[in-house]
């Protein structure tokens, strides 16, 4: 009886996620005016949204990371702020500082442009750790601190990090406490030919495409709702905490040979948000429930920056996309 009473819930959350996710396909679509040939960067990028979850998007000059963010806030009508990553760049520039006034005889708050839904932290590793740890309390508790007041972030609020793996000089290392607040990691790759050929004759057109509102904040705000329903069986939950687990522990799930190569793990976040972005990415197929395949399709952006990498690995250039690979393929799927 609680079977059917399970079956008839999650065939009435089916009807609700294929009306929701009608919205999300238009906005799929119209984001594609603007970027071709990037589908996997487009799926990602609204998982993030569906899951409240910051995403860091890694890949040489020129794949349209700055542009996709811009269009996805533009499509959303959501408040965009771009703040550009620099060696001299300072906290206060991110987050806003106190404000001596003469007049008043006192201070007031100046915010910074970390204050609007969509925050692009364009080459966020060209600006120093002390610079990139003023995004920690907003990333996290979605609020500011300056002074003694703290002040909420609109809601949504994300951010949208972008770095270049090629050019490595006057750059800094996010440090592990900030990779580890991204949801995803997300790696870009280089277009089709026939894709790069529609983007030259689009960049050489006189007409640029206008990109216009599809959906509602309020339409964001309940779909995210309607993601965290999507049903987990324990299954698959085991499923997911195995996948973590063996990043900490190999030899339990008969990986020694990776033991050397780990220097540290996944954290709880990993857990949290593997179980949040399959959730996602189950609604953008038109599921309500999740099955190990959405598992499998975004481990690797969940956990590739989670893993630190010991001397040994880099070494023998073992990368934690390989390890992941391994784990994936070791860990039986329910």
């Amino acid at each position: 009886m609680a079977e059917l009473h399970q079956a008839e819930d999650i065939r009435q959350l089916t009807e609700r996620v294929r009306e929701q996710n009608y919205f999300f396909t238009l906005l799929k679509q119209e984001i594609n005016k603007a970027i071709i040939g990037q589908d996997y960067m487009i799926d990602r990028l609204m998982i993030g949204l569906l899951g409240n979850g910051h995403i860091l998007l890694e890949g040489v000059p020129g794949l349209a990371k700055t542009l996709a963010i811009k269009t996805l806030a533009d499509a959303v009508a959501g408040e965009f702020s771009r703040i550009q990553f620099t060696p001299d760049l300072l906290p206060a520039d991110v987050v806003g500082t106190q404000m001596y006034s003469v007049r008043d005889n006192d201070f007031s708050i100046k915010k910074g442009p970390i204050f609007a839904n969509f925050v692009l932290a364009d080459e966020i590793n060209r600006a120093p750790s002390k610079v990139q740890s003023a995004l920690l309390e907003a990333m996290q508790e979605k609020q500011v601190t300056i002074g003694d007041e703290t002040m909420p972030l609109p809601k949504p609020f994300l951010v949208l990090a972008t770095q270049n793996p090629i050019d490595q000089e006057g750059t800094y290392l996010l440090p592990e406490a900030q990779s580890d607040r991204f949801m995803l990691k997300c790696k870009i790759g280089y277009p089709e030919m026939e894709d790069e050929r529609k983007i030259m004759r689009m960049v050489s057109s006189s007409r640029q495409p206008q990109i216009s509102q599809v959906i509602s904040m309020e339409t964001v705000v309940e779909a995210k709702s309607l993601v965290n329903q999507i049903y987990l069986d324990e299954k698959i939950e085991k499923y997911i905490l195995d996948m973590v687990f063996a990043t900490r522990y190999p030899e339990r799930y008969g990986l020694a040979e990776l033991k050397n190569y780990i220097s540290f793990g996944a954290s709880p976040r990993a857990s949290i948000n593997l179980a949040i972005a399959s959730r996602a990415l189950a609604f953008l197929k038109n599921r309500a429930f999740v099955i190990p395949e959405d598992v499998k399709d975004i481990a690797k952006d969940v956990l590739r920056h989670r893993i630190g990498l010991s001397f040994e690995a880099e070494a023998e250039e073992i990368s934690s996309e390989e390890i992941v690979d391994r784990i994936i393929a070791k860990i039986q799927a329910p």
